[in-house]
């Protein structure tokens, strides 16, 4: 069965960094595209980065580009997403999810599969 679980969640004060993790299970991870998306209760999910198979293609929205970098480790069937210069805007749930294929997309629609979310907070 596929699954998705995120980590690396927490509250952090604006300008700090943190790092996200999200392992996968229960499918052949390397031949999937990961991206990572974030929710403010009563927006719409806004997608924040992509990462192709076999690892080479990256995608980034642009409020976040500079500042965030995803990467991945097939032997480990993780991806990550360092988060630096944090704004308290930035303020989310945090979910990875996948899709087959190697078109790397930050359209929420294209991922069919998603991970339960790890609530990032930035306050001071």
């Amino acid at each position: 069965q596929l699954q998705l679980v995120e980590s690396g969640g927490g509250l952090v004060q604006p300008g700090g960094s943190l790092r996200l993790s999200c392992a996968a299970s229960g499918f052949t991870f390397s031949i999937y595209t990961i991206g990572w998306f974030r929710q403010v209760p009563g927006k719409e999910r806004e997608g924040v980065a992509c990462i192709s198979w076999p690892g080479g293609s990256t995608n980034y929205a642009d409020s976040v580009k500079g500042r965030f970098t995803i990467s991945r480790d097939n032997a480990k069937n993780t991806v990550y997403l360092q988060m630096n210069s944090l704004k308290p805007d930035e303020t989310a749930v945090y979910y990875c999810a996948t899709r087959t294929g190697r078109i790397c997309t930050i359209n929420e629609p294209a991922y069919p599969y998603w991970g339960q979310g790890t609530q990032v907070t930035v306050s001071s």
